[in-house]
C-alpha cells in the first residue's frame, strides 16, 4: 500500500478538511453542516488516506465536534477514578460532573458521558467515511482497498469496543447508516430486547487481522498483530477465555510491532512513560494512540487535551489543576512482604498506609513500580526535585497526598516535549503516547486465560516475566541520581529512593486457581496502575464474570474500598454521612446520555432505549 504520511494528522488544515465530512448536532449521526465536501471530491488514494488520518486522529478523543476531559484517550474518569486507583483531584465543587460517576451515580445528563458518546461516534463516522469514499475513487488498486477497509474497521471496532464497555447497548453504526438512506436512528433494541454488539465488533476486528500486513510503513499504524490483540481483548470481555488464549500465545511467540520488531518488555518499566521519539512504539508497545506537540495542530491534533488537568497543582510542571490524584489503595498494593511479594489481597490496604502523613505511616518493602506510577513527598520526581508533599495538592483532603505521574513530562524537556505556549492547558501538555495495549497486558491476559483453564505454571511464567522487570534495579528510582531524560533512568544512582524489594513467585507458588488469580489481579493493579484499566477489568470479572472468582466480585471490591475510604475522604465516599454503595446490575456501566435518546427518539418511535437501572 502507498506510504501514508501520518503527520498530515496533526495538519489544522487537513484535520478542517475531514471536518467538513463530518456529522454535527444533538444526533451523532445528524445531516452533514451546509458547505460539506462532497465525498466525489476526496475520492481519490490521497483523499481516502486523508480520512484515514482523521480517524486516527480520533482515537485522541478530542474530534472536531466533540471532545473534553470525558472522552479523554485514557479514560482516566471511568477506569481509575470510579474505581479504587484514584481520587478525582482538585476540590469537590471542580469538575463537579465528576463526582456522581466517581460515586457510581452516574446521572443521565452528564456532559462527560456525552462527550464520550460524541467522541466515539465521531471517529465511527470518520472510519465509515474511509469506506464509503474509496469506493467511489478510482485510482486506488484492490490490494490497496481491501488494506485501506481494513484499517478502517480496525479503528471501527475500536471505537465501538469504547463504548460497549461504557454504554453497555449502545448501536452500531456501519457504512450504510448515513442521512441520505434515512436510517440515522439506529436502534439499540428490538422486539427481542436489546441488542448485542459484540459480535459485529469481533467481526471488524477478524476482517481487520486476515487483511493487515505483519509490518506498516509508519509507527502508530494498525497492523495485523495488533488487531489480533484487540480481538483476543474483546474475548477476554465476553469471558472467551478459550478463544483469547490462543490469539495471545500467538503473540507471545511471534506477534510484532508495525515496524516489525517482535514484542518484548522493555528492561526499565519507566520507559515505556516516556516523551521522546527515539522511545515511543518500543516493543512493548502493541498499540499506542500517538500524541504530539508544538506542531501546530489544535485540539484536535495528536495532542493529549483528555489529560491536560491531570499534572501535580501549582508547581513543577503544573499550573492547574491537580485532577486523577492516585488514591492510597493503589499506593497501599505496592507493599510487599519480606521476600518480595504482593501483600494478601484482602489486607494490603489496611493500616499502616504508604506515605500516610502521620508517624503511624508504613516504613515496609515496596514494589518500585510505586514511584514511576505516583510522585510521593520526598520521591525525586523525574528531574524536577523530590516530590514537595502536599504542596503540590490542591485539596490534600480531597485528594490524598499523591501527584499523577506517568503521563509528565521531565523538566529539561520542557517546551520541546512539553507544549511550549503559555496557555494554562497547554502547559500541561506533554507528548507522552497513550498505551492502549502494552505487551505486559498481553502476558497477564494470558496468565489470567491459564489459570481459568487450569495452567497453574504457565500462569505463574507470565506473571513472573513482568515481576522479573520490575525487579531490574535499572528501572528503579534513586535518590542521588541525575534522571536522565533520554533513557529514564538515574544516572549514577546508588541508593534507591525508598525500601524497594520485589521477586517472581517461587516456582509452585500458583497452587490453587484462586491463589493464582488473586496474584494477576494484584499484578495488573500495579503494572497497569493509572492507565485507565482498572474499572473495566473488574467490570469483565463481574459482568460476565471469571469462573474462577466469586460472584458480584466487582461489587464487593468496590464497596470494601468505599468503607474503608468513607472516613478518610467524605466529601468523595460519603452521602449524608454514609458510605457510597455499588449498586449490582446498575453501577457495573454509565446511561446512555438523555440528550441523544431524545434525539433519537424525537419521532414517537424508540430507537435508543436506555440501558438498564437508569
Amino acid at each position: 500500500m502507498k506510504r501514508i504520511n501520518f503527520k498530515k494528522l496533526l495538519i489544522p488544515g487537513g484535520l478542517a478538511l475531514i471536518a467538513l465530512l463530518l456529522a454535527c448536532g444533538k444526533n451523532f449521526l445528524n445531516k452533514p453542516p451546509l458547505g460539506v465536501l462532497s465525498p466525489q471530491i476526496l475520492a481519490t488514494q490521497a483523499g481516502v488516506q486523508g480520512i484515514l488520518i482523521g480517524a486516527y486522529s480520533a482515537m485522541t478523543g478530542q474530534g472536531v465536534n466533540q471532545g473534553g476531559w470525558g472522552s479523554a484517550a485514557d479514560n482516566w474518569t471511568y477506569g481509575s477514578v470510579c474505581a479504587d486507583d484514584a481520587y478525582k483531584g482538585s476540590t469537590s465543587s471542580d469538575q463537579g460532573d465528576i463526582v456522581n460517576i466517581q460515586q457510581w451515580l452516574a446521572v443521565t445528563n452528564n456532559p462527560y458521558l456525552n462527550s464520550k458518546w460524541g467522541a466515539m461516534y465521531d471517529g465511527i463516522q470518520r472510519a465509515n467515511d474511509v469506506i464509503r469514499t474509496m469506493r467511489l475513487a478510482t485510482d486506488i488498486p484492490a490490494a490497496d482497498t481491501t488494506e485501506l477497509k481494513a484499517e478502517a474497521l480496525f479503528l471501527r471496532g475500536f471505537f465501538h469496543f469504547e463504548l460497549r464497555k461504557v454504554f453497555f447497548y449502545p448501536p452500531y453504526v456501519d457504512e450504510n447508516i448515513t442521512p441520505n438512506n434515512n436510517n440515522i436512528n439506529v436502534p439499540n433494541n428490538d422486539a427481542s430486547g436489546y441488542i448485542e454488539i459484540w459480535p459485529k465488533i469481533e467481526a471488524d476486528f477478524t476482517f481487520a487481522i486476515a487483511n493487515l500486513p505483519a509490518t506498516q510503513p509508519n509507527k502508530g499504524q494498525a497492523n495485523k498483530s495488533a488487531a489480533q490483540a484487540f480481538l483476543a481483548k474483546v474475548y477476554m470481555f465476553e469471558g472467551k477465555y478459550a478463544l483469547a488464549q490462543p490469539i495471545l500465545d500467538q503473540l507471545i511467540t511471534s506477534g510484532v510491532t508495525a515496524s516489525g520488531t517482535p514484542y518484548a518488555l522493555l528492561p526499565n518499566y519507566a520507559q515505556n512513560f516516556n516523551p521522546s521519539p527515539a522511545a515511543k512504539n518500543s516493543s512493548e508497545s502493541v498499540f499506542a494512540i500517538q500524541i504530539s506537540v508544538n506542531d501546530g495542530s489544535g485540539p484536535a491534533g495528536g495532542k493529549a487535551y483528555g489529560d491536560n488537568l491531570n499534572f501535580p497543582y501549582g508547581g513543577g510542571p503544573g499550573a492547574c489543576c491537580g485532577f486523577d490524584n492516585p488514591g492510597q489503595d493503589i499506593a497501599d498494593a505496592y507493599k510487599t512482604d519480606a521476600n518480595g511479594l504482593p501483600l494478601p489481597i484482602a489486607t494490603f490496604n489496611l493500616a499502616p498506609h504508604v506515605s500516610d502523613q502521620t508517624p503511624a505511616a508504613y516504613v515496609g518493602n515496596l514494589d518500585p513500580r510505586i514511584d514511576i506510577t505516583m510522585g510521593r513527598k520526598g520521591i525525586p520526581y523525574l528531574d524536577w526535585g523530590p516530590h514537595p508533599g502536599d504542596t503540590w495538592i490542591r485539596s490534600p483532603g480531597d485528594d490524598g497526598h499523591f501527584s499523577p505521574k506517568k503521563n509528565v513530562y521531565a523538566k529539561s524537556v520542557q517546551g520541546t516535549l512539553s507544549d511550549a505556549s503559555s496557555n494554562w492547558a497547554n502547559v500541561e501538555l506533554a507528548a507522552v503516547n497513550v498505551n492502549l495495549i502494552r505487551f505486559s497486558d498481553i502476558l497477564l491476559w494470558d496468565a489470567e486465560c491459564a489459570a481459568v483453564a487450569g495452567n497453574l505454571a504457565l500462569a505463574e511464567t507470565d506473571v513472573n516475566i513482568v515481576r522479573s522487570r520490575a525487579a531490574n534495579p535499572l528501572g528503579w528510582v534513586y535518590s542521588n541520581g541525575a534522571f536522565n531524560a533520554s533513557s529514564y533512568t538515574y544516572t549514577g544512582g546508588t541508593i534507591p529512593a525508598d525500601q524497594y524489594k520485589v521477586a517472581p513467585y517461587p516456582v509452585g507458588y500458583f497452587s490453587t486457581p484462586i491463589i493464582a488469580m488473586n496474584a494477576i489481579i494484584m499484578e495488573r493493579r500495579m503494572e497497569l496502575a493509572e492507565e485507565g484499566h482498572r474499572f473495566f477489568d473488574l467490570q469483565r470479572w463481574q459482568i460476565p464474570g471469571n469462573p474462577i472468582l466469586p460472584a458480584n466480585y466487582m461489587t464487593t471490591t468496590l464497596n470494601a474500598f468505599a468503607a474503608i475510604e468513607g472516613p478518610l475522604h467524605p466529601a468523595q465516599y460519603q452521602i449524608a454521612g454514609q458510605n457510597i454503595t455499588f449498586t449490582t446490575g446498575k453501577a457495573e456501566y454509565f446511561p446512555v446520555p438523555q440528550g441523544q435518546i431524545d434525539a433519537e427518539n424525537s419521532s414517537g418511535k424508540i430507537n435508543l432505549k436506555q440501558i438498564p437501572g437508569y
